[in-house]
């Protein structure tokens, strides 16, 4: 078996192809919301990424076929004045699971970040995507809390 991690060249479209199937994929998925990709999202996706200097895909394969993604998207901290990367998405096709192919993705990400000068990684999960939280608790990552007695912080939306 050949694992390969690359980073999407969002102007290739082959990159771009495989990018949009992983994406609906997960998008597809419980975890991901169950519903597909608009068809505005699946036809600007990469060109609207591509006008981004804060954004980064990496794209993993198994024996060359697409197998998971990762999306990033760099912001910045104003408590440590340094740049941070959120991990905005993160999916492995099912048949590709228990590789430890997020956890390879994962580790490209921490490496692009710490080159980058970065002070932290961030990213969301689903209370109830138990495997995801264990699997992120295995890598490092932990609830944010600035004060225990405040409690845990919420991540939370208003649709525009």
């Amino acid at each position: 078996m050949t694992i390969e991690l690359r980073i999407a060249d969002y102007s290739y479209a082959q990159d771009c192809t495989d990018l949009i199937f992983l994406l609906n994929s997960y998008a597809t998925d419980p975890m991901g919301g169950a519903e597909p990709l608009s068809e505005y999202a699946q036809q600007n996706l990469c060109q609207e990424l591509a006008k981004r200097i804060d954004v980064f895909t990496i794209l993993c394969y198994v024996d060359g076929q697409p197998a998971g993604l990762c999306n990033c998207v760099e912001g910045f901290s104003t408590f440590k004045a340094k740049p941070l990367i959120n991990i905005h998405d993160v999916a492995v096709l099912e048949g590709f699971r228990g590789l430890g192919l997020s956890h390879k993705m994962l580790a490209q990400a921490e490496e692009i970040a710490q080159q980058r000068g970065c002070c932290k990684l961030t990213l969301e999960v689903l209370e109830g995507n138990v495997i995801a939280k264990k699997s992120y608790e295995k890598y490092g990552f932990s609830g944010y809390e600035l004060d225990p007695k405040m409690g845990g912080a919420m991540f939370w939306e208003k649709a525009l």
